[in-house]
């Protein structure tokens, strides 16, 4: 990932996010979301960790690193991701991607208010006209869930997930500035997302008998694979190289993308 440029890095976000969105509805109604999220992300990291322990790579860490990898993982893999499949029961995905239009200024005003890191009124100005512009192309599906309770639900559900990933965003730019490596973050944190969400589904009840249905796995591998362990190793190599603000623009191009899908 290093190896990639900025721009490469960015695309390839944009391009696998902006198709997970619909990935996801083949997730929903086959299993509940905290089952779907726990599965996805244990799936993930166990690849990334894998993948880390056939290069060497250390995988011992004590009990502060750990408390600070589930910090990242599970605000960013683990309830947020809760709440963006909840969400996606209740309103169309490209109402849910143009939540994530506001990922820019969310974590670029978090960065501000807990790091010092500054931003100019190009920043906020961008970011505004960046969600002004992608909430315009959904204009009609606004129209449509004006007054629907279940819309609002969704809409309830889309917020908690771009502000808890704007958290686990922010955790791992820091994570990253402590000196914590990088791959083992990714992994470990993925983990602590997936058990926070089974340790959620069991307390509800929900089973975690994976259903006999091809589009399920074929969803859950991509999600997985591509959705989370290629995507979230570019998206924090990009965060760590300009900052948690702008890398969060790709929250404003996936829409494009999952519009047209």
């Amino acid at each position: 990932m290093h190896r990639l440029r900025n721009w490469q890095l960015f695309a390839i976000c944009v391009l696998t996010w902006g198709t997970t969105w619909y990935a996801i509805t083949f997730q929903l109604g086959h299993a509940t979301p905290e089952v779907g999220v726990a599965l996805r992300f244990g799936l993930a990291g166990s690849v990334v960790l894998a993948l880390c322990a056939a290069r060497g790579i250390g995988l011992r860490f004590g009990g502060r690193d750990h408390a600070l990898f589930a910090l990242q993982g599970v605000f960013l893999y683990g309830v947020s991701y809760i709440c963006v499949y909840h969400a996606e029961k209740h309103i169309v995905s490209g109402l849910v991607a143009v939540g994530y239009s506001a990922s820019p200024l969310v974590t670029g005003l978090g960065a501000h208010a807990l790091f010092g890191q500054r931003i100019g009124m190009r920043f906020v100005g961008g970011g505004l006209l960046g969600l002004a512009g992608v909430a315009l192309m959904f204009w009609r599906e606004f129209g449509r869930a004006a007054g629907d309770q279940d819309a609002a639900l969704g809409a309830l559900f889309t917020v908690g997930a771009v502000l808890l990933s704007a958290v686990g965003a922010l955790a791992a730019s820091r994570n990253r500035s402590r000196g914590l490596p990088f791959w083992p973050a990714l992994g470990y944190g993925m983990l602590y997302g997936a058990v926070v969400c089974a340790v959620v589904a069991l307390v509800q009840g929900h089973s975690f008998a994976p259903p006999a249905v091809a589009s399920w796995w074929a969803s859950l591998l991509y999600l997985a694979l591509a959705g989370s362990v290629l995507t979230f190793a570019c998206f924090l190599t990009l965060q760590e190289r300009i900052g948690p603000g702008p890398a969060g623009t790709i929250g404003v191009m996936t829409p494009l993308l999952a519009l047209v899908v």
